[in-house]
């Protein structure tokens, strides 16, 4: 069984991956920048932010064809975004939350 470490890491790991596939994206890029406010050239800058990965994968999750693409493309199976994303920071109610 993994531990805790690893799972986080891979579960970045998944997250980065489909933030490179949000940005590579010409229809999807803008329409993430839109519904997290955050403007393209302070991604970095978010990126850094605990729960900001976990909005990442909540955004692919939240539409079916882009999942599925985003699976396809990538090789990541579709279980694996929703295992993903409660590994990381804010992706769950298990995190502890910052104030």
């Amino acid at each position: 069984m993994a531990n805790a470490a690893s799972m986080r890491e891979e579960a970045e790991t998944v997250a980065v991956r489909a933030l490179g596939f949000v940005a590579a994206d010409p229809e999807l890029l803008p329409r993430f920048l839109a519904i997290t406010g955050i403007e393209a050239h302070s991604i970095r800058r978010a990126a850094e932010e605990p729960g900001f990965l976990a909005g990442v994968l909540q955004f692919i999750l939240a539409h079916e064809p882009t999942l599925l693409r985003f699976a396809e493309e990538t090789g990541t199976p579709p279980a694996a975004v929703g295992k993903a994303l409660r590994a990381l920071p804010l992706g769950n109610d298990d995190h502890e939350r910052s104030t």
